[in-house]
């Protein structure tokens, strides 16, 4: 450990550099290959994460580069010891937070907005206008006020029978104009 800490013989090289710059120009390029290459292979070849690993190390050199020469040779070890221990506690820190979902399958999911149902209204009235009025007349009462046949019938002025046919034949126009729009009557 004695021979960590020493004055960085670096700053008086190059008068104009800060210490601490020469401490880390001098800190990769003697260990920053090794351990970049350390990390990532505790890391499973994620040279990615190898490097954030081995900036956080250099940095936690760095504030102590008044007191450590980058060039001893007992830097090293302590070097590889703080890779490893920032390896084990993100390992620790991914284990504990819960996994985070993948947002890229939220943008397909069907939201309810109404087009759908105000586009098939659209063709919908626009097919009951090609209907006969009495035609149009008989399914209004029927299926949009909901009334029975009989309801219907006394509410027209004629016989259940006649709303009957009538609702049938409208029933059928209405499904052939659907389908000549494009829309398929259920």
């Amino acid at each position: 450990m004695h021979d960590l800490l020493t004055t960085t013989p670096q700053a008086s090289q190059n008068p104009s550099a800060e210490p601490s710059d020469a401490f880390l120009r001098a800190l990769y390029e003697k260990y920053g290959y090794v351990l970049m290459r350390f990390a990532a292979r505790l890391l499973g070849g994620d040279w990615h994460r190898a490097e954030d690993v081995f900036q956080e190390a250099a940095i936690r050199a760095w504030q102590h580069a008044a007191e450590l020469d980058p060039s001893a040779e007992a830097l090293r070890p302590w070097l590889f010891a703080v890779v490893r221990n920032l390896v084990i506690d993100g390992y620790r820190v991914r284990r504990a937070r819960p996994p985070e979902a993948d947002d890229g399958g939220l943008g397909r999911l069907p939201v309810p907005d109404g087009v759908d149902r105000a586009l098939t209204t659209q063709v919908v009235v626009d097919a009951m206008r090609d209907l006969a009025p009495f035609q149009r007349e008989v399914l209004l009462h029927m299926y949009y006020m909901g009334r029975s046949v009989s309801q219907t019938a006394k509410v027209l002025g004629v016989p259940p029978g006649t709303v009957k046919s009538r609702s049938h034949y409208a029933m059928r126009a209405l499904r052939e104009g659907l389908s000549s729009r494009g829309l398929s009557a259920a």
